[in-house]
């Protein structure tokens, strides 16, 4: 059976990856099951150059398809930020999810609410030829003062979804995928990935 490769640490992001190929006809794999760790810099300018620097680094090394994502929190009223550097937004080292968004509410006081904003992912996937394609998926919702739920991880505990008035931290796995950013962007990769198999 082909392998394909998640080319992703964050563990949170590969449950969510897995289950949303979990009926495709090949073989899911973690860059850990194959002992790769590379030092893929993130020095693109948008999230398709950042998502293809990883993908096409983890599809040459190991010779197998690799989907990568690069996704961001984008606030209106901070005009897109923290966006491209979501993850990196607290400029300090050791940095946690809490920091950051510990961070982005402290910003946030001075500006009047609501504050809509969106979660962008863009997916790359590269065959071992070189070849990538994208797809992408933007979830939009409003950031709340106050944390709510357990589930997810980065911002989700403060990114509500007016239409459920949860926060995506509130939901399940399958709510979640179904309309989160990165559910949205797996699924339109999906016959990406098809096809790329096809090509073999």
């Amino acid at each position: 059976m082909s392998k394909i490769l998640v080319a992703t640490h964050n563990v949170g992001k590969q449950k969510e990856i897995w289950a949303l190929l979990n009926e495709i006809p090949a073989e899911l794999v973690a860059p850990d099951h194959l002992s790769l760790d590379l030092a893929v810099k993130e020095t693109g300018s948008t999230y398709a150059e950042n998502a293809a620097l990883k993908a096409a680094a983890y599809a040459k090394a190991s010779g197998l398809i690799s989907l990568a994502d690069d996704s961001g929190l984008e606030v209106d009223v901070l005009d897109g930020l923290p966006g491209l550097h979501s993850a990196r937004f607290a400029p300090w080292t050791g940095a946690t999810d809490a920091d950051r968004r510990a961070l982005l509410l402290e910003r946030l006081q001075a500006k009047t609410p609501p504050w809509t904003a969106r979660f962008r992912c863009i997916v790359a996937v590269a065959a071992p030829s070189g070849e990538t394609q994208f797809a992408q998926g933007i979830c939009p919702g409003v950031i709340i003062s106050e944390e709510r739920g357990e589930k997810g991880f980065g911002y989700d505990p403060i990114f509500l979804l007016p239409e459920l008035e949860k926060t995506m931290a509130e939901l399940d796995m399958d709510e979640k995928n179904k309309l989160s950013h990165r559910g949205r962007a797996v699924r339109a990769a999906y016959p990406i990935l098809l096809q790329m198999l096809k090509n073999l």
